[in-house]
């Protein structure tokens, strides 16, 4: 009882920000004189530090209480299909250190060399003694890492070496620390929820766009994975009718994914790469940024129809790994876009732009160590209410 309520104490920190003693007690429900013990506690073991006294009119100055960001720190690994990410990640959420690798497609032969050195770097980079304070590895990777190979234009050789491969294994071998792994866009939702728009949000379903179109579902604030933790899979929402000739209908993913947006550069012999900043919304990339949006919006306004006629939510969250100006581009016309389906006896959701960005799957596969350590129930990521 004495850890959950610490735990406790440090959720309502992290989701509400620095909070005096009074405050905690009251969004916690714990007496005041139980959480003067618990802010001892957790400021000599430095998880916790004091803010500058706030003062008002009557009384003695409130002294905010918020979590210190060297108090613990994690690593988030994101392998995408693109490209690797690995993140050295403080108690507070924030990115301390990044390292980077693109690729025109993973190769498990060289890429987990490759996490090794990384791994080693961070560790050097924190020194011994804030090493010790490291929780553990969380890693965020595509279920079906080598699947889709036709429309990627991989080789099946290439991308079946995915299929033997246990990833979580493999890096669990490279360290002493504890491993974890989720799914990349559950990850990417984990940090949303956490650190983003989740925090004021309790039922949403959350899309993320990258080289695939993917997504996470939130219910009661609380992550929901699914019997095979593929809860939220928009990607491979269909976008019609199987027809007569028996050919299935095209998936979401093979309309509002960036290596969609990335072959249409290609094909205009544009740089590919300019998704990820802001060519996308300039001459001579503007063309066929807007063309990409015009269908991706009209697919993912279906996949949105499609899903709150099944689930009651509050909203919609929509986040990608470009930059935030072609963020807000393609939510007005995902919401123009709605105007083209009907919505009786369906609630019309709310649309929002995600709040973390490309970071999103690294940050959210090392929160998952930092929650296991710090949060009073990691597995449904629970709130406290406030």
């Amino acid at each position: 009882m004495r850890q959950f309520n610490e735990r406790v104490v440090l959720q309502a920190i992290r989701l509400h920000g620095a909070l005096p003693k009074a405050e905690i007690a009251r969004v916690t429900h714990l007496t005041a004189q139980t959480v003067q013990i618990i802010i001892a506690r957790l400021e000599a073991d430095g998880l916790v530090l004091k803010h500058a006294p706030v003062r008002g009119k009557i009384g003695q100055p409130s002294i905010p209480m918020a979590l210190n960001p060297d108090g613990a720190y994690s690593i988030g690994i994101k392998i995408g299909r693109r490209s690797l990410d690995v993140l050295l990640v403080d108690f507070t959420a924030q990115v301390r250190e990044r390292l980077t690798l693109d690729y025109e497609f993973p190769d498990p032969d060289t890429l987990f060399d490759e996490i090794r050195s990384r791994l080693a770097a961070l560790r050097k980079s924190l020194g011994p003694k804030r090493a010790q304070l490291l929780h553990g590895i969380g890693i965020a990777a595509p279920l079906s890492l080598g699947g889709w190979q036709s429309l990627l234009g991989v080789a099946p050789e290439r991308a079946g070496k995915w299929s033997r491969i246990d990833i979580q294994a493999k890096v669990a071998a490279m360290t002493v620390l504890p491993v974890e792994m989720v799914k990349d866009t559950s990850a990417a939702c984990v940090a949303e929820l956490v650190a983003g728009r989740g925090r004021s949000i309790r039922s949403f379903l959350y899309i993320y766009i990258d080289t695939f179109i993917g997504g996470g579902l939130v219910i009661d604030s609380h992550l929901r994975h699914g019997v095979t933790g593929n809860a939220g899979a928009v990607g491979s929402m269909p976008l019609g009718l199987g027809g007569a000739d028996g050919a299935p209908p095209r998936q979401l993913l093979s309309v509002a994914s960036l290596f969609t947006l990335e072959a249409m550069y290609a094909k205009a012999k544009l740089d590919p790469s300019a998704f990820a900043d802001e060519r996308a919304l300039q001459a001579p990339w503007l063309p066929v940024t807007q063309a990409w949006m015009r269908e991706s919006a009209l697919a993912i306004a279906l996949a949105i129809d499609s899903a709150a006629a099944l689930l009651d939510l509050d909203g919609v969250i929509i986040d990608g790994s470009f930059s935030r100006e072609m963020l807000a581009a393609l939510l007005a016309q995902v919401g123009e876009a709605f105007d083209h389906y009907s919505w009786e006896g369906v609630t019309r959701p709310q649309i929002l732009a995600g709040a973390i960005g490309a970071d999103a799957r690294a940050i959210g596969g090392a929160l998952l160590p930092l929650y296991g350590n710090f949060a009073p129930d990691r597995d449904l990521f629970l709130k406290v209410e406030r």
